[in-house]
């Protein structure tokens, strides 16, 4: 069984390459990570690193000319800050159904390329770190149970009924990620969730504001620095 793990140098796909490290076996991982866009690179050193780390091969695919067009936070050519609070209170100030920092379809896009590449590599799964916290309130809608339903179904047929999709904490909350991978001995020191790109993590935008709870309500200590 061979695996494609989408890894973004976060908690999360950090989390899902461990598991299918365990599960499968370093030989038989593929990681895969997408450059957008964004305003830094420190997630995609991150988990270059992660994947060094775990023995696995690592490759990245270029995707921001299609975002282009987008004003999503999060992009470098966007022209909003990037909010420093939390996802519900983003929520609560605005019309749209999604943050700022919802990138257009972009699980859908990432799920489709690397469907494509694990085809090529021979793959049987894709796994990535979608969960339930991201999905609450549509923040992020590309992250719900139903969205990873329906690109299952479709990557599943569209291969020839030959590549599954694999979401393990699609119901999960990011406090049960960490507590998975804090069994597995994740080295979260060697990961970046921070929306920013400066030598520490700001603390303050939505992510951060989540990992750091995840890490609390775990009873750790988050083994990376912060601003705030």
């Amino acid at each position: 069984m061979n695996v494609l793990v989408l890894v973004s140098g976060g908690i999360d796909s950090t989390t899902c390459l461990a598991m299918m490290v365990e599960q499968f076996g370093k030989e038989n991982v593929h990681a895969l990570s997408m450059y957008y866009g964004q305003k830094h690179d420190k997630e995609l050193s991150c988990a270059k690193v992660v994947a060094n780390y775990y023995g696995v091969s690592y490759s990245q695919m270029d995707l921001s000319i299609i975002f282009k067009e987008s004003n999503c936070s999060l992009l470098s050519h966007s022209s909003q800050d990037i909010p420093h609070e939390s996802y519900a209170k983003q929520l609560n100030k605005i019309e749209e159904a999604t943050v700022s920092t919802y990138v257009p379809f972009r699980n859908g896009l990432f799920l489709s390329c690397a469907a494509s590449i694990a085809l090529s590599k021979n793959c049987d799964i894709i796994c990535y770190g979608a969960h339930s916290d991201d999905a609450a309130g549509n923040a992020y809608p590309d992250c719900s149970t139903a969205f990873n339903k329906a690109m299952n179904e479709a990557i599943y047929l569209g291969s020839g009924n030959k590549l599954k999709i694999e979401a393990p904490f699609v119901n999960m909350t990011k406090k049960d990620i960490v507590a998975k991978g804090l069994a597995l001995k994740v080295p979260y020191e060697l990961t970046w969730s921070c929306y920013e790109g400066h030598d520490k993590a700001c603390g303050v935008c939505g992510t951060c504001r989540d990992r750091k709870k995840a890490f609390e309500e775990n009873g750790v200590i988050d083994p990376i620095l912060y601003e705030i």
